[in-house]
């Protein structure tokens, strides 16, 4: 078993197995209009069901990172276990023609399988790469943008012909896929929870020891500012990715499929570029100083060329790739540089508050282009709009994200150890 002992097999395949699993959540617009066609619903009550599930992926990470720091085996399979069920119960529901059982099946119990399950391989990557943290957490997190390119042709697949109006020649397909997924993510997810592991000797400081401090982590200063910029880069990078299809058609681009998985390989891209990027920084925020200032520049290029109404391809195509690798690479680099502030010891837990942004971000992002798009029918102006956020999250990445690294221990537990070592 020695030579199966090392971070590729007990650190990077599991988290690649598990976060190429629940990444799929993201293949949502491939079969949300065969959802509401097939129980007679609008496609815009069935979107909810999309809304719900990154929220309480987002507030199940920020809750359960203290479980996760406890027990990676017992958080992994909780993981595949609520992620499949949930999987499995979406496909029961759509056959019953039942919305409320979508949301609560789709929503609720596919999100905290995904907010558990994004959490859990995170820490384990960071301890056996201590000194590229940021490639291991972009490799993995990567495998979440990856799954949407990997899973996309065999849904499609599972879905069958279509006619000439779109519509699925079989519409029973549409509750068989889930099943079938729901088959093949068990598999893949119970792989890696049987292969995660933490390096030899690592050992966790004990429960009765470690009191960790909430307060101290909601309240501070830099986690504060780094919850912000986070939370700034999903909503931009959601306002303008949700509206991509319909830029490229104003434009009268027509192979969108074609910059769609272009997009997403940035997306993925990004992911791995730019963690990896901050291992050779001094400051690992300087990585977001580099994503916010690239995105408004290239946002200011489209603009200043009138890009949208000028209908120039290859500027809209760039826009839309360099803001997915920043969005991309705002999730990657985040463990790392949560871990530089606040220490590996309880990264799954501040990672997993810090996740909370991307909660309320899955709220804001799409509905903010949405409506600014309502009010002025113009896609500058969504521009300019995300332009001043990126503006914002640069000022709070230089100005109060500072490079102190942070003390999370309360004063109780300060005097145990001061007991001890005394």
């Amino acid at each position: 078993m020695g030579k199966f002992e090392n971070k590729w097999m007990r650190a990077v395949i599991p988290a690649l197995l598990i976060h190429c699993s629940i990444g799929t959540v993201y293949c949502w617009s491939l079969f949300k209009g065969d959802i509401a066609s097939y129980i007679g619903k609008p496609v815009s009550e069935v979107e909810w069901a999309f809304s719900i599930a990154i929220f309480v992926l987002g507030m199940s990470a920020a809750f359960g990172g203290k479980f996760v720091e406890k027990d990676i085996h017992k958080s992994s399979l909780l993981a595949a276990i609520f992620f499949v069920v949930g999987m499995a119960a979406t496909g029961f529901f759509i056959y019953q023609k039942s919305l409320i059982g979508i949301y609560i099946s789709y929503g609720v119990v596919m999100g905290i399988g995904l907010g558990i399950g994004y959490l859990t391989p995170v820490k384990t990557l960071m301890l056996w790469f201590k000194e590229q943290k940021g490639l291991a957490t972009g490799l993995a997190v990567a495998g979440f943008g990856l799954a949407k390119v990997i899973a996309s042709p065999l849904m499609e697949k599972l879905l069958g012909n279509r006619n000439s109006e779109g519509i699925l020649v079989d519409p029973t397909n549409i509750f068989t896929m889930f099943y079938i997924l729901a088959a093949i993510y068990l598999v893949m997810m119970v792989v890696g929870h049987l292969i995660l592991k933490k390096p030899a000797g690592h050992e966790e400081e004990s429960v009765e020891m470690h009191s960790f401090s909430y307060r101290k982590v909601l309240t501070n200063k830099t986690f504060i500012g780094i919850w912000l910029m986070f939370y700034i880069n999903i909503t931009c990078g959601l306002a303008l990715i949700s509206q991509e299809k319909g830029i490229l058609a104003f434009i009268g681009f027509g192979a969108i499929g074609l910059v769609s998985s272009l997009t997403a390989i940035f997306n993925a891209g990004g992911r791995i570029a730019f963690s990896a990027w901050g291992d050779r920084l001094k400051d690992r925020n300087s990585i977001y100083k580099i994503i916010f200032i690239s995105s408004i520049s290239i946002i200011l290029c489209t603009v200043v060329f009138d890009g949208i109404n000028n209908s120039m391809a290859i500027l809209i195509i760039a826009l839309l790739c360099i803001v997915n690798a920043g969005y991309g690479g705002g999730f990657s680099s985040l463990p790392p540089l949560l871990s530089d502030r606040f220490g590996i010891d309880s990264i799954s837990t501040v990672h997993g508050l810090a996740l909370s942004a991307w909660a309320f971000a899955g709220l804001t992002g799409n509905q903010l282009s949405a409506i600014i798009l309502e009010k002025t029918q113009s896609y500058d102006m969504v521009l300019y709009v995300i332009a001043a956020l990126f503006t914002i999250a640069t000022l709070i990445s230089i100005f109060v994200v500072k490079p102190e690294k942070v003390n999370l221990e309360n004063e109780e537990f300060n005097k145990k150890k001061e007991i001890v070592i005394g």
